[in-house]
């Protein structure tokens, strides 16, 4: 086979000075006669570090959160400025009623006057000052404490120009403005700030936050009143039924609960009672509305929260009364009522008792709570810590 040439070429070992020529096979050659270019060699992608993700992450996050937080408030001081305009048209005089407050919500305690009703229509800018629930909330930031005490509507006291009558009919007779003045001068606590409740409006604030969690301390069987059911059907119906313990409810069930008055299971329950649970249902609403799932949903809610409400309170004040609700833990809570006798005349009057002096006290923390005292009858006055009745 000699002279034959070989279809390879034989490469002698050794080291060689420069680069090995790179070639490639006659078949894959350029045709045009360029040199071949040398092949690309592709790095692998280097992959971020969880410190270099975080580093990125977290500043987005913050601006995220903070650009979510302004388009929330801007939407919530939307919603309470048409809450204020709404109380400048149903009591204009009522700024002058209540006293000044020298100092912030989030520093110093404040007093807040609520008053519920079912008699106002928003939309329509009819107010029928007809009010079916009052109570008085006393914050104290220094002390993270939280004060809720209700006054029985039909607690008989002297209304300013109008003489003694139940307390109810400071609002018939003269709005918030008269209801302000009223309940100043039977407790001697100032009243800084007003809330007048809508409760239809409130009912579906319940259910845009939710629903809410109430421990229901005991069965109840109520007498009947808003009969769901056809007229034919009403007629044997019993009245609403509440089981006892912990159970969630919608914004119509709670509404329900906290109108009851009459409680056929247990003799005992009278108005009294009835307010003990509109204090569970507003801690309730308190403590779902300052949580992180009502502040994501600010920007599409925040001007829904303040619709039931018309207030003299800004968006700001709101803020800081969150924060001091945020802050006091619930466990620690007082929820006090006042109370007296029945009056010997037959009517529907509370005559106010001598304890009603020691409940105030207990409000603003200069005597320790004490409950209603045994034998104090239905309408006893007392306070409780960290719940709303026994």
């Amino acid at each position: 086979m000699a002279g034959v040439e070989k279809p390879y070429r034989v490469y002698r070992g050794g080291r060689v000075k420069g680069k090995v020529p790179l070639e490639l096979p006659p078949e894959r050659a350029p045709r045009d006669g360029r040199t071949p270019s040398k092949p690309k060699i592709r790095r692998p992608r280097r992959r971020w570090s969880w410190k270099k993700r975080i580093a990125v992450a977290a500043p987005a996050l913050f601006v995220f959160l903070v650009l979510w937080a302004v388009a929330g408030f801007l939407a919530f001081r939307s919603g309470v400025a048409t809450a204020n305009k709404r109380l400048d048209r149903m009591a204009p005089t009522v700024h002058a009623a209540l006293t000044h407050q020298n100092g912030a919500i989030l520093s110093h305690p404040t007093t807040i006057l609520l008053l519920g009703t079912d008699h106002m229509n928003n939309d329509q800018r009819v107010y029928d000052f007809h009010s079916d629930s009052i109570m008085l909330l006393r914050t104290d930031p220094s002390k993270h404490r939280l004060a809720y005490l209700s006054i029985p509507r039909d607690l008989r006291v002297e209304i300013p120009g109008h003489g003694p009558s139940k307390i109810n009919a400071a609002m018939q007779l003269g709005g918030p403005a008269l209801a302000v003045r009223t309940i100043e001068n039977f407790t001697g606590l100032p009243v800084n700030h007003v809330m007048v409740i809508n409760f239809h409006d409130f009912r579906e604030l319940i259910d845009n936050i939710g629903g809410i969690t109430i421990d229901v301390p005991e069965r109840i069987l109520s007498n009947p009143f808003d009969c769901p059911y056809t007229v034919q059907r009403c007629k044997t119906w019993k009245g609403w039924r509440f089981a006892q313990g912990r159970q969630h409810m919608n914004g119509w069930r709670a509404q329900i609960y906290s109108r009851i008055r009459e409680n056929q299971l247990n003799p005992a329950d009278t108005d009294i009672t009835r307010g003990e649970r509109q204090q569970q249902v507003l801690r309730a609403v308190e403590s779902k509305l300052v949580s992180f799932t009502t502040f994501l949903g600010l920007p599409f809610n925040g001007g829904k929260l303040v619709r039931p409400l018309a207030t003299d309170l800004s968006a700001w004040q709101f803020i800081e009364l969150g924060w001091v609700i945020k802050r006091s833990p619930g466990s620690k809570a007082l929820h006090c009522r006042l109370g007296g006798s029945s009056d010997s005349s037959g009517s529907s009057d509370i005559i106010p008792s001598e304890e009603n002096r020691s409940v105030i006290g207990e409000v603003t923390g200069a005597t320790a709570p004490q409950p209603p005292q045994p034998g104090g009858g239905f309408f006893a006055p007392g306070c409780f810590i960290g719940r709303s009745g026994p």
